[in-house]
């Protein structure tokens, strides 16, 4: 079998296991609504658990070598150190409070790095039913049309994608709403979906010009979207303007026409 058999067919399984994934968290989403709060963490977790399992499951049956990380496992079994092995590194349900809000932005993230490049990246909102992939060298795709990047060139008539972040320590918020009130007088907008893999896939398709987040919960964040956005053309790098390391926990995207620009305004708004 060729290497992009090989490839095609990783995809082909990943966006399968995304799917399935997809399915119960679409049951779980529109009975969300209406758990009390104990159930409603009970009800994420579960999700959380249950779809990670599934995407696990069915990869590990196919490629019983390749490596695997996950939100759920990492949490559960500590820190996972990402080798040159074929490592597939999921999210299983990214955007878990706008899942218990209701607010549409949930997604699987599932991405596979080879030496340590991703390589492939599927991301898959069952509630709008929107499935970005990528195949690295063979572009970025959104429900089966190719998408780019945004073609904007001015950071003031670009809109912006960040999160405040999961701390809600003094320093951390002052830091981050300083950032943004810089970042504000030289944007159009701003906007928070709650969800990091998709403001990846936001910016592969040009709906969001910008995005960066810092202190993210791991890889399994934005394995599969950087994969996306630069088989979409763009750019992804940390905040610093240096080159992207996937365990780092910063990360930001956009257009090639406005990554100076960017990462010059982020400097200063630190």
């Amino acid at each position: 079998m060729t290497q992009k058999g090989s490839m095609e067919e990783f995809l082909a399984m990943a966006v399968d296991a995304a799917k399935n994934a997809g399915q119960i968290i679409r049951s779980g989403f529109y009975k969300a609504k209406n758990v009390k709060h104990k159930g409603l963490v009970d009800l994420v977790t579960e999700t959380d658990k249950t779809c990670e399992d599934l995407i696990f499951n069915l990869l590990k049956l196919h490629y019983p070598d390749h490596k695997f990380i996950g939100e759920e496992t990492t949490a559960a079994c500590g820190a996972t150190e990402l080798t040159d092995e074929p490592t597939w590194i999921v999210d299983p349900l990214d955007g878990t409070t706008n899942f218990v809000h209701g607010f549409p932005f949930v997604c699987v993230s599932i991405g596979l790095t080879i030496r340590r490049i991703p390589t492939i990246g599927v991301v898959y909102n069952p509630i709008m039913d929107e499935l970005f992939t990528a195949i690295h060298g063979e572009g970025a795709f959104l429900n089966g049309k190719p998408i780019k990047v945004s073609s904007q060139s001015e950071l003031l008539k670009s809109l912006l994608a960040t999160e405040a972040g999961t701390k809600r320590d003094k320093s951390t918020l002052d830091a981050a709403t300083n950032r943004i009130h810089s970042l504000l007088f030289k944007v159009r907008s701003l906007r928070m979906t709650g969800s990091c893999a998709l403001n990846l896939c936001g910016v592969a398709c040009g709906r969001l010009d910008l995005f960066y987040e810092l202190g993210f919960g791991g890889p399994w964040d934005i394995a599969a979207g950087a994969v996306i956005v630069n088989e979409a053309g763009g750019v992804v790098f940390d905040p610093s303007g240096k080159d992207l390391d996937i365990t780092s926990q910063r990360i930001a995207a956009s257009n090639p026409l406005l990554k100076d620009a960017f990462v010059e305004a982020l400097l200063v708004s630190e």
